[in-house]
């Protein structure tokens, strides 16, 4: 018996490993692999090739980036086009996108598949190999390795690489907008990238249910499927923002978004380069566009809209699990009825008694509170106790996964002391508790969030185990842990899932999830007979991994600090400043700042837009230097009925990489820029005081016409920004050192000039 739970714990501690492991194939370097056959080695080639620079839109190397693409695809025999043209987005970005086309023709008539991607990367100092070269890099090669069997399809097949995906999916919004082979697209599959490396989860775009995409899905058959319904059901609330969205909101097209989102602390920085690319997301990648591109090509695409949802999840050995909403009620309602029929038995039997059914509530209730409150205050501590975390916005420090290990050890610990606190009480009495609260929450998701609703099928292995201790003296160890496999296949992804996705923030969920598993776990670790054990081996490994996260809190070359610095000079006052976002500056940019430092208050430190609206933290007055001012011709102003229009035409002087304009807080009824109208809709609920944002190609001027009220007073500010401060002959900034990089989300390495027209 005691060979038995000991090796029913060290399956258990296995299970959980294999957990993480069989989510996504092993990468294996140099294998020959058949020509018809998807190749990592030939993918790893593109990313490398696509990834030698920073290729943001209007930068030297996005040009590089478009020839390479286009010289690839003709490789392949195929014949390619491009789209260009201004777009602007639902967020006022504009920019000139430049799409590469390619399409296959099918032997029938029908809905096109299109495979997609984007090859611009993120301004403005990182390489986007995993975001998006990788992805490209899996179009380019699926291509190669299906052309390469010589079958002819039954649809056509579009390849479209979009650029400006990073500006506001410019691209995408041109192509589904503008370009007459939309009407013709039934599918999508898109792929990208929000880290460097981890699994690639699966994310539907439809307007409707899900219903026929997860069957067609399942038809198709990807080795290694990593998708479930919550992250669905979370998507479809957020304010989604890929390429694909585009194609949902605007053309009602249904697909398919893979995306690895591990190792986010190098997304959309300098360290998103081909040394730093996980081998194995590649891999992954590849394992899914090969089964779909094989099956989309010859599927019916015409008819894949469906009012019908499904819940769904991916499980090792049986890949993606699926079943309808319809089953949700009635699951939840068997649930419910096994539980009082337990409850029944049990008492009948004299295993339960309402007392000790109360008290195994308390131990429930603490281990809940604790872990919560843990796991919710972490992320602040950290940041309070290493001050440097707060200058890395992506929320998840190059230590996190440890840090997450950390918080996973101090959860079970908590877990494994209180309830041994309660060892008097019977197992059986103990579990009412558990399986009272399981059924708590699957009853709420299946009323807020259905897509969690698969939630509910580890309970029914809870709940034989509690059949089990009813009818068992000496229940088998080895039973108890098969009957907690699902739990632990299911859950156990998502302890990382949600820290890594969201951030450190979301550390709660780690160890909220920690301790819901702990109840799944509940009847095999009760088998133990020495529980202390337990608990000082959890608490050694929180200290273990915690001392091993504090070793490696510190910055280096291979981990190095975000770090940033502009010089702002007033063209109305003649007038400069240094400014920083670091909330702690380095020596390389804290020489510029010395006695003159002075913070920045929350109302003047967000003078342009930046993601996570995160502003300037110190500025410091400077001598001002003759940095040439954008030119602002006022073409046409005049009165109509009760409208003022007004027209401009702004000009650098400089090579510039983006002009920002601002407006006081009035109403304007109609904006065009470029000849892009703004829409209405962005006018009225999404600038916040933000006009547009121009992603300048070329040094191309911005022409933009204003309608407003005739009796209102405008004021416009630019922002007109070049990031060439580092080799700006002006300037004397150092090269930043090599323990250090460009802060990503903000503007950076940037001369930014100021200057305001107002119109009474």
């Amino acid at each position: 018996m005691k060979l038995t739970r000991t090796l029913a714990l060290l399956l258990l501690a296995l299970a959980v490993y294999y957990s993480f492991k069989s989510l996504m194939p092993a990468y294996k370097g140099n294998v020959i692999v058949d020509t018809g056959s998807f190749s990592t080695e030939n993918a790893l080639k593109h990313v490398k090739q696509l990834s030698l620079q920073p290729h943001a839109v209007g930068f030297p190397a996005h040009t590089n980036a478009l020839a390479y693409v286009i010289g690839e695809l003709k490789k392949m025999g195929l014949q390619t086009i491009t789209q260009e043209g201004y777009t602007a987005g639902d967020w006022g970005n504009l920019s000139k996108a430049t799409n590469v086309l390619a399409r296959i023709e099918g032997s029938e008539q029908g809905k096109a598949l299109l495979l997609m991607s984007h090859y611009d990367s993120n301004p403005h100092s990182s390489f986007g190999a995993s975001d998006a070269a990788s992805g490209v890099a899996t179009v380019l090669e699926g291509l190669r390795a299906f052309l390469e069997e010589n079958k002819k399809p039954k649809n056509d097949i579009i390849v479209l690489i979009t650029d400006a995906e990073e500006l506001g999916l410019n691209g995408a919004d041109l192509f589904v907008n503008k370009h007459p082979w939309a009407k013709d697209v039934g599918l999508v599959l898109n792929f990208e990238a929000r880290g460097s490396g981890g699994p690639s989860y699966m994310l539907i775009e439809t307007n409707r249910g899900n219903g026929k995409l997860i069957k067609e899905f399942t038809k198709a058959n990807p080795k290694y499927p990593v998708a479930n319904s919550l992250a669905y059901s979370i998507y479809k609330m957020l304010p989604n923002d890929t390429d694909l969205t585009v194609f949902r909101e605007d053309g009602d097209i249904d697909g398919f978004n893979f995306a690895f989102i591990d190792d986010h602390y190098d997304y959309h920085t300098a360290l998103d380069n081909y040394d730093r690319l996980d081998r194995n997301s590649l891999v992954h990648q590849g394992s899914y566009l090969m089964p779909l591109l094989n099956h989309f090509s010859s599927a019916d695409l015409n008819d894949l809209k469906s009012l019908d949802d499904y819940i769904y999840f991916n499980v090792p050995f049986f890949r993606l699990v699926s079943y309808p909403f319809e089953w949700i009620w009635p699951m939840f309602a068997l649930a419910m009825l096994l539980f009082s029929g337990l409850l029944v038995l049990g008492f009948k039997k004299k295993k339960l008694d309402v007392k000790s059914i109360l008290i195994g509530f308390l131990p429930l209730l603490l281990v809940l509170v604790l872990n919560g409150l843990f796991g919710y205050f972490s992320w602040p501590s950290l940041k309070w106790w290493y001050p440097d975390y707060k200058d890395m916005l992506h929320g998840f420090t190059y230590n996190g996964h440890t840090y997450i290990l950390c918080m996973v050890f101090l959860a079970l610990g908590v877990s494994f002391w209180i309830y041994n606190r309660f060892k008097n009480i019977s197992t059986s009495n103990l579990l009412v508790a558990p399986i009272f609260i399981w059924l708590l929450i699957c009853g709420l998701v299946s009323v807020y969030l259905k897509g969690a609703s698969f939630f509910i099928v580890p309970l029914f292995g809870l709940l034989a185990a509690f059949m089990v201790y009813i009818n068992q003296e000496k229940p088998n160890a080895l039973l108890l842990l098969f009957l907690a496999l699902p739990g632990i296949f299911i859950y156990a992804p998502f302890i990382k899932m949600f820290p890594v996705g969201l951030g450190l923030k979301m550390m709660a969920a780690a160890t909220i999830f920690t301790t819901l598993l702990y109840f799944i776990a509940i009847p095999v670790f009760r088998q133990i007979k020495a529980p202390i054990r337990l608990t000082i081996f959890a608490f050694f490994l929180f200290a273990l991994f915690g001392i091993s996260a504090h070793l490696d809190s510190g910055f280096s070359k291979e981990n190095p600090k975000p770090s940033s610095l502009l010089y702002v000079y007033d063209a109305d006052n003649n007038t400069a400043k240094w400014a920083t976002y670091d909330n702690r500056t380095i020596a390389w940019n804290g020489q510029f700042f010395g006695e003159k430092k002075k913070p920045v208050s929350n109302e003047d430190s967000n003078i342009i837009s930046s993601k996570y609206s995160t502003g300037f933290t110190y500025v410091a007055e400077t001598e001002p230097k003759p940095i040439a001012g954008p030119r602002i011709d006022v073409v046409h102003d005049s009165i109509v009925g009760t409208e003022r229009i007004i027209s401009l035409c702004i000009t650098p002087q400089r090579d510039v990489n983006r002009l920002e304009v601002f407006t006081n807080p009035i109403a304007i009824t109609k904006a065009t820029v470029n000849n892009i109208e703004l829409s209405e809709y962005y006018l009225e609920h999404r600038r916040y005081g933000k006009l547009i944002t121009h992603y300048v190609s070329d040094n191309d001027f911005t022409e933009i016409e204003l309608h407003i009220a005739k009796d209102d007073t405008l004021e416009l500010t630019f922002f007109e920004a070049s990031n060439d401060l580092l080799t700006n002959r002006q300037f004397s900034v150092p090269e930043r050192p090599k323990n250090s990089i460009p802060m990503p989300f903000v503007l950076n390495d940037a001369i930014l000039v100021t200057k305001t027209l107002k119109f009474e």
